[in-house]
C-alpha cells in the first residue's frame, strides 16, 4: 500500500474540488478563480492586442531619447540625451473589466476618428487575441463603446422555455406583447418585442426551428389578452392544434383575402377612433377603451406569392398589397405580422421585396439557399449573412436575429414542444377574443356584421 504524504493528499483533494465545481458550478467557478486572473491578463495584454487589431492611434509625445554623438579617437561613442518630439502608438483606455454570467464587459474610450463600429469590424480578431468564445459590441456613448467577452456559448444549451404564466391585470404594462422566446448569445433573454419592432420575418430551413418558435410564441401569447390570427395553406397542418386560442384561421387562399380584407377593415375602425380621439396610435388610448392587439401568424408565406395559372395572379396580387398595407399602418392600430417561410426570395415577386422593406424584425434559422439569408438580413451587417451560413444543422433553433439596439446577435428558442403549445392553447382558450371584440374599436361601435365575421376553419 502506498501512503503520499499529507501534502500531496491535500493538493490532489484540491484539484478534484476545483474540476468538480468547475463542471457542476461553471458560473461560480468563473466568478471565483478564473474572472480575476483573466482581468488582469486583459488589462496587461491591452496594449499588444490593440496594435495588433489596428486600434492605436499615432500621436506626438515629447520623449527623453539619446542620439549618437561624435566618436573619439580611442573609440568610444560620445552618447547626447536630450527631449524631443516622437511618434507613438496610443492605444484606446480599457476600463476595468466587469464579470457577468457567461463572460465580462470592458468600456473603452474612444480614439480621435474612431466610432463603435471600427471596433465591431474587430470583434473576431479581439476574441481570438482574448482566447474565447465571441465579443460584441453592447452598448455605445459619445466616445465610449462597451464590449461584451463571451467565454462560454450560452447557446450550447438552452433550457426548455419556461410554462406560461396565469392571466393577470397587469399585462397591459411591461410585459404585453413582450414575449421571452430564448436565450441570446450574450446570456440575456430573447425577447420579441412587437411594441418596439412590430413585424417579424422568420426565415428557416425544415427541421431548422423555425416551428418551435412559433410554438414559444404561442405559448408566451396565450396568456395575454392579444388576439392570434393565423394564415396556414398547408391545410391547416401546422396552425389548427392551437384553435383553440386563435381568433380565426384561414387555410386557402380566399380564406386568407377575406380574412385580410376583415383585418384591413379593422384597421380603419381603429384609425377613425384615434382620429376622433386625438391620438397618433391605440397605445395613447386609455386601458379601458384601448382596442385587442392582434398578433398575425403567417405559415408559409411563400404559398401566398405562388401562381399556378393566370387566374391566381390577380389573387396574389391582392394578397400582396393587403400584407403591405397591414406592416405600413398596422404597428400605429395594434396589428403585428409573423411571416414564416422555408423560402423568401425576390423571385416570389415584388411584393415580397416591397413586404420585406416594411418588416424591421428578422429572424434567419439555417437556411438551403443563400438567396433567402440575403433577402432576410442581406440589409444588416454582411458578418450576420456569415453567421446565418454558418449554424450547423446539429444546432436547432438557433438564429440570428435583429436586436432591439438595431444590431445582430446570436440567438436561439427554447425548446417547446408542439404539445406543449396545444396545452397552453387549450389553458387559455377561455381568454380568446371574438371577432366581435376584436373589430369593436374601443368606443362601443364596430365594424357592420363583425358578428359574422371570419371563423375558425374546419
Amino acid at each position: 500500500m502506498i501512503h503520499l504524504p499529507r501534502p500531496v493528499l491535500l493538493a490532489v483533494a484540491a484539484l478534484v474540488v476545483l474540476v468538480l465545481w468547475r463542471r457542476w458550478a461553471p458560473v461560480s467557478y468563473w466568478y471565483l478563480f478564473v474572472f480575476p486572473r483573466k482581468a488582469v491578463w486583459l488589462r496587461w495584454s491591452w496594449r499588444h492586442v490593440a496594435s495588433g487589431c489596428g486600434l492605436t492611434k499615432k500621436r506626438q509625445r515629447w520623449w527623453f531619447t539619446t542620439v549618437p554623438g561624435l566618436v573619439a579617437s580611442t573609440g568610444v561613442v560620445r552618447v547626447k540625451r536630450r527631449f524631443q518630439r516622437v511618434a507613438v502608438d496610443t492605444k484606446p483606455w480599457m476600463g476595468l473589466p466587469r464579470p457577468v454570467r457567461h463572460g465580462f464587459r470592458i468600456t473603452l474610450h474612444l480614439l480621435d476618428g474612431q466610432i463603435p463600429d471600427d471596433y465591431a469590424k474587430v470583434c473576431d480578431r479581439l476574441a481570438h487575441a482574448w482566447r474565447i468564445e465571441a465579443v460584441r459590441v453592447v452598448g455605445s456613448q459619445p466616445g465610449r463603446v462597451t464590449l461584451q467577452g463571451i467565454t462560454r456559448d450560452p447557446l450550447a444549451h438552452v433550457a426548455p422555455a419556461a410554462p406560461p404564466p396565469e392571466p393577470r391585470e397587469g399585462w397591459r404594462g411591461e410585459d404585453l406583447l413582450r414575449p421571452v422566446v430564448g436565450v441570446l448569445e450574450t446570456g440575456t433573454a430573447w425577447r420579441m418585442d412587437f411594441r418596439l419592432i412590430p413585424h417579424w420575418m422568420n426565415a428557416g430551413a425544415t427541421q431548422s426551428g423555425k416551428s418551435n418558435l412559433i410554438n414559444a410564441l404561442i405559448v408566451g401569447l396565450a396568456p395575454q389578452p392579444v388576439a392570434l390570427v393565423g394564415f396556414d395553406l398547408k391545410g391547416g397542418v401546422e396552425l389548427s392544434p392551437y384553435a383553440p386560442r386563435l381568433t380565426a384561421l384561414a387555410t386557402t387562399r380566399a380564406e386568407c383575402l377575406d380574412l385580410l380584407a376583415d383585418l384591413i377593415a379593422v384597421m380603419g375602425a381603429r384609425m377613425l377612433a384615434c382620429r376622433r380621439l386625438g391620438v397618433r396610435d391605440i397605445w395613447q388610448l386609455p386601458d379601458s377603451v384601448r382596442p385587442i392587439p392582434v398578433v398575425v401568424l403567417v405559415d408559409e408565406v411563400a404559398e401566398l406569392f405562388l401562381t399556378a395559372d393566370k387566374a391566381e395572379k390577380d389573387q396574389v396580387t391582392r394578397t400582396a398589397t393587403a400584407l403591405l398595407r397591414i406592416a405600413q399602418l398596422g404597428r400605429a392600430f395594434g396589428i403585428h405580422l409573423v411571416l414564416s417561410g422555408q423560402r423568401i426570395g425576390s423571385d416570389l415577386g415584388p411584393g415580397v421585396t416591397a413586404l420585406r422593406a416594411q418588416i424591421g424584425g428578422r429572424v434567419c434559422h439555417r437556411v438551403n439557399d443563400p438567396e433567402t439569408a440575403v433577402m432576410t438580413l442581406g440589409d444588416l451587417d454582411p458578418d450576420a449573412l456569415v453567421a446565418a451560413r454558418s449554424i450547423p444543422p446539429e444546432l436547432p433553433g438557433v438564429a440570428v436575429i435583429t436586436g432591439s439596439d438595431g444590431r445582430w446577435y446570436r440567438a436561439r428558442s427554447g425548446y417547446v414542444s408542439t404539445f406543449t403549445a396545444e396545452q397552453a392553447a387549450e389553458a387559455y382558450a377561455d381568454i380568446t377574443p371574438s371577432w366581435a371584440q376584436v373589430a369593436a374599436s374601443g368606443l362601443g361601435h364596430e365594424l357592420p356584421g363583425s358578428a359574422e365575421s371570419p371563423q375558425i376553419a374546419a
